[in-house]
């Protein structure tokens, strides 16, 4: 999986964990498609410094998926409810 949509993924299930900080540069990064040097300008803070927070949040969101694996096992669900019948699996989807 490309790894871009797969932290993309992982943000929508921990990225409340980062911190404020973390959270905002990461989403200038991957949602805005900003540059290190875009927000490095917006920020007030070295290039170096943008790039540090967001290999942080990068490692912090793998962490998480390790020990919690939500991300997995809601992968998992899925491909369950795709194998039932339509009525049960409408009834399901309302929930996910």
């Amino acid at each position: 999986m490309d790894k871009v949509i797969y932290l993309s993924n992982l943000f929508d299930y921990y990225g409340k964990l980062l911190s404020e900080k973390k959270q905002n540069y990461f989403k200038d990064y991957y949602f805005k498609n900003l540059s290190l040097s875009e927000i490095s300008e917006n920020e007030k803070v070295s290039r170096n410094a943008i790039y540090k927070q967001i290999k942080e949040a990068e490692k912090q969101l793998i962490h998480y998926e390790k020990v919690l694996k939500q991300y997995q096992n809601s992968l998992k669900i899925r491909k369950i409810i795709q194998n039932l019948d339509s009525k049960t699996k409408g009834e399901i989807e309302k929930y996910i």
